[in-house]
């Protein structure tokens, strides 16, 4: 596969994912958020099953059991990421969510510095200062702009930059991104089911009322944009990726224009702008100094 090749499979799975964020908001106008987690990734459990057992079949060595309790662990730590996001959603709009999602990129090095004492890159100091006067304009230039919903989708980032931590080592050993990511699915599935069942009113009719959003996000965005990465992802440098997985913020924002009429200020459009550039920044400044 060309380097071209793989650089628009990253564009397509970037697309799908800032669409996704339309169906995670539409979807609660029928089902409560913890219902549509729980069904949500039974679907993409279910499209990436088949994949994680061709890779099962084709690794030198079966995965061990003894991983199995850390790769739970993992997964209710991406769980807390979806839940924090979900529930944001009912609260805030899918352009504010697919920039302030963003911001989990900014917080891997800040975290990985306090808690594990890795050396912080230089980039992480403008990168900080564009992520927070960015999301500053995006509540309008007050902080007062900015609601509880937004708050919500800050906490999730921190539960993403903690799950992108946790998994670093142990994917890097176990070397099996189909069958971690279906486990974290998974897991996702079971405790949005459970809380689901728990605290909501869950209905099969309710389900079919969303079967769009509910294809689009477990098939689709789960199943389908994921392997699309995991494919390309092999075949194009970490620079181009950094890039233009990160533009998933952009094709969010723009499906919540196009679809749901959702309007920034300029202000809300410049803010989104610093947040998205240093999520690239802080990717790629190390990059580009190791090359």
């Amino acid at each position: 596969m060309t380097r071209l090749r793989a650089d628009l499979l990253l564009l397509l799975a970037s697309l799908i994912w800032g669409g996704a964020f339309v169906g995670q908001s539409t979807a609660m106008a029928h089902m409560g958020p913890f219902s549509f987690i729980g069904a949500r990734f039974v679907l993409a459990s279910l499209a990436l099953l088949p994949f994680a057992l061709a890779e099962a079949r084709n690794a030198p060595n079966p995965l061990p059991l003894s991983r199995v309790p850390a790769l739970i662990g993992i997964g209710a730590i991406f769980f807390g990421g979806v839940a924090f996001q979900q529930v944001g959603l009912l609260l805030t709009s899918v352009t504010h969510a697919g920039f302030l999602t963003a911001l989990y990129v900014v917080m891997v090095p800040a975290i990985g510095a306090v808690f594990l004492r890795h050396k912080l890159p230089a980039a992480i100091w403008p990168a900080a200062a564009l992520s927070l006067f960015g999301t500053f304009l995006l509540g309008g230039g007050r902080i007062d702009g900015l609601g509880w919903g937004d708050g919500l989708l800050v906490i999730g980032a921190l539960f993403w930059a903690a799950q992108i931590i946790a998994l670093g080592r142990l994917a890097y050993d176990l070397r099996r991104p189909v069958m971690i990511t279906l486990m974290q699915f998974a897991v996702a599935a079971a405790l949005g089911l459970g809380i689901g069942f728990a605290v909501e009113s869950p209905s099969l009719d309710a389900a079919l009322l969303s079967w769009r959003e509910l294809a689009y996000t477990g098939f689709i965005s789960g199943g389908i944009a994921f392997t699309l990465q995991s494919i390309a992802q092999t075949h194009t440098p970490p620079a181009d990726s950094a890039i233009l997985l990160s533009l998933e913020s952009l094709f969010a924002a723009a499906f919540g224009a196009l679809l749901l009429g959702e309007r920034l200020t300029p202000a809300g459009w410049t803010g989104g702008a610093m947040v998205l550039a240093a999520a690239i920044l802080v990717q790629v400044m190390p990059l580009m100094k190791r090359a």
